[in-house]
């Protein structure tokens, strides 16, 4: 009998949709105590239950707890509709249009709090592939446990009696390290394309393995991807690359063929060996950023996974004779537009993509005041970490690099020491530029 309920427990029996008697799991199997939440999340929970609502922390916050990870953030579903938690909080608003949210502010921490959503029913409004596009459908806890993605996310803790509500056999999941669909993969994924990718991202980031039926459908619906709106797949792109994992995803991600319809130009960068090798640094680069704690440019990020792009269309717009300067900005903005047809990345993050382009040829000026005018540009750091790549993947000396360190590390005389003597020809443009302001003085 006992080996029944840990069976049923822990087990990987396969989940049905059709499946609502839920495993109850008490803290002294799972473990988790309430003082592993946040504190604005068990008051979140505690006030809607003094209400007479249903109200749990949901979905990767538990999945987390679980696996012993530290949450990023604890999200709560109930089954208050989202003018009665509105009501049921002073600082809290309603946002979303596809599904409606609640943010509730809890001292420094934003609760997001969804209500229970329900079955799809015939007349739900979809795109002719599919793809869910309006959703403010409510429903029961069951209900709202089947239209979760993975059995992983589709579990429930109460912080006040402590136990994990288990819908779909996700902490037996868990234990055997898989992921796994809820429903039928095809359907869902039609539902919501973003969820082929949410797959591979979860799975590089909780070292998971993707079950057969979840996986083998994705290489063939990737075109989905395509009519997903640009900011969500930008927003989601972004999960990605800063999960501290992504250079696992982006392996995966072409395992999986989804490159193809992620970022344009991805599966062309990582076929040249160059390119593969500098985007890779650059990922390694950031996954241990994240681990560390610090922040991650977005900018930066894409400026990393574009560049070889941008050098081949400068090389071949210098080959046709373009001058080096004009040239350059003519493939930064080439790159960037056809970029932005599929990921909506927004004007400041593009600003400072172009920026970090832009200073690459001032690097290679090392006499006179420009390395001392380079230095006081705001976008330098980015720029020579980005030039540190550039050594490192082997497109550029080392020895340029290793020019740049020293020149801001060192003051006054030393610095002057460093700097190359002029060449002819700078000195030759330079008196040009003169020769107008001279004339006119005349």
């Amino acid at each position: 009998m006992i080996r029944k309920l840990i069976s049923r427990v822990f087990g990987g029996k396969k989940p049905s949709a059709n499946h609502h008697e839920p495993a109850v799991i008490p803290v002294s199997t799972h473990g988790i105590t309430r003082d592993r939440i946040s504190v604005g999340s068990r008051r979140t929970c505690e006030t809607l239950q003094q209400h007479g609502h249903k109200a749990y922390v949901v979905g990767g916050a538990v999945r987390d707890l679980l696996i012993g990870a530290e949450p990023k953030d604890f999200d709560i579903a109930t089954d208050a509709t989202p003018e009665e938690v509105r009501h049921a909080f002073r600082r809290s608003r309603i946002i979303g249009r596809r599904f409606q949210i609640v943010h509730v502010m809890m001292g420094q921490e934003t609760m997001e709090v969804t209500t229970f959503r329900g079955t799809l029913g015939a007349d739900t409004k979809t795109d002719e592939h599919g793809r869910v596009l309006h959703d403010n459908v409510f429903g029961s806890q069951s209900e709202d446990a089947a239209r979760r993605d993975f059995t992983a996310n589709a579990l429930y803790y109460d912080p006040i009696t402590e136990a994990v509500i288990d819908y779909h056999h996700g902490v037996g999941d868990l234990k055997q390290r898989t992921l796994r669909m809820i429903g039928e993969p095809r359907a869902r994924y039609r539902e919501d394309p973003v969820r082929m990718l949410r797959a591979v991202r979860l799975a590089a980031k909780l070292g998971l393995t993707i079950d057969p039926a979840a996986s083998k459908p994705i290489r063939e619906m990737a075109g989905l991807l395509e009519n997903v709106p640009a900011a969500r797949l930008f927003d989601e792109m972004l999960k990605l690359l800063t999960s501290g994992h992504s250079v696992k995803c982006i392996t995966q991600l072409r395992d999986e063929g989804l490159h193809h319809g992620l970022l344009p130009m991805l599966d062309v960068i990582l076929e040249q060996p160059m390119g593969e090798k500098f985007v890779m640094a650059s990922l390694a680069n950031t996954d241990a950023r994240v681990r560390q704690g610090k922040g991650v440019s977005p900018g930066f990020l894409f400026a990393t996974l574009l560049w070889h792009e941008v050098l081949a269309h400068w090389e071949k717009l210098k080959a046709k004779g373009e001058p080096k300067i004009p040239a350059l900005h003519q493939a930064m903005d080439t790159v960037i537009e056809v970029q932005g047809e599929k990921l909506a990345i927004t004007r400041r993050i593009a600003g400072d993509i172009k920026d970090i382009w832009a200073l690459q040829p001032r690097f290679e000026a090392r006499a006179g005041k420009r390395p001392y005018g380079l230095l006081e540009q705001p976008r330098f750091r980015a720029g020579y970490d980005f030039l540190l790549l550039r050594a490192e993947s082997g497109e550029i000396d080392m020895e340029l690099a290793e020019w740049w360190t020293r020149f801001q590390n060192v003051d006054g005389d030393k610095r002057a020491e460093m700097l190359m003597p002029e060449q002819a020809a700078d000195k030759k443009r330079r008196r040009r530029r003169k020769k107008p302001a001279e004339t006119a003085a005349e």
